[in-house]
């Protein structure tokens, strides 16, 4: 892994249909982080991804050029802060404190949970339930080990923090 640092790469998954495309910023022997490039020449966000049951990491031919237009753009193909990748409660502490607001899935790709984190222990985390329009509906219970994806600083996630402080004003 560490010959894809800094480098864009894809991440297939053998029990999932979503491939994910980004910047390896980091990684552990149970986490990696990636910085989002959902299509084209463009950067949105951060993904933390569970390494568990990746079938393959690579890169495409397109990505070199894909890379050299992300950065004559000048857009950031790094963190802008270490993020702590040791344990899964440690990596929520962080975003609950530094993001507010982060997204979580299983391994399902059915659903994701978008929220903040009200607590968490070595077994489960409970996060305040973000709906679509941007109100806090309710305490929902998540246990760590299932667990599989975390997105943060995204295009949505931050478009959802503006509603909510303009509903904080009103």
């Amino acid at each position: 892994m560490e010959k894809y640092l800094r480098q864009l790469i894809s991440i297939v998954f053998e029990d999932k249909k979503e491939i994910f495309t980004g910047f390896l910023i980091d990684y552990t022997e149970d986490w990696i982080l990636i910085k989002n490039n959902p299509y084209d020449f463009i950067i949105d966000g951060y993904t933390i991804l569970r390494n568990k049951n990746v079938k393959s990491i690579s890169q495409d031919e397109d990505y070199e050029f894909t890379e050299r237009v992300i950065k004559l753009k000048g857009l950031k193909t790094s963190a802008e802060e270490i993020i702590p990748l040791t344990n899964l409660q440690t990596i929520l502490e962080f975003l609950a404190k530094k993001q507010g607001i982060f997204q979580i899935a299983k391994r399902s790709d059915k659903a994701v949970y978008l929220g903040k984190l009200l607590d968490v222990n070595e077994k489960e985390a409970i996060i305040d339930f973000l709906g679509p329009e941007g109100t806090f509906e309710g305490e929902m219970p998540f246990k760590l080990s299932k667990i599989r994806v975390i997105e943060f600083d995204t295009d949505y996630i931050n478009s959802l923090k503006l509603v909510i402080e303009e509903n904080r004003k009103v």
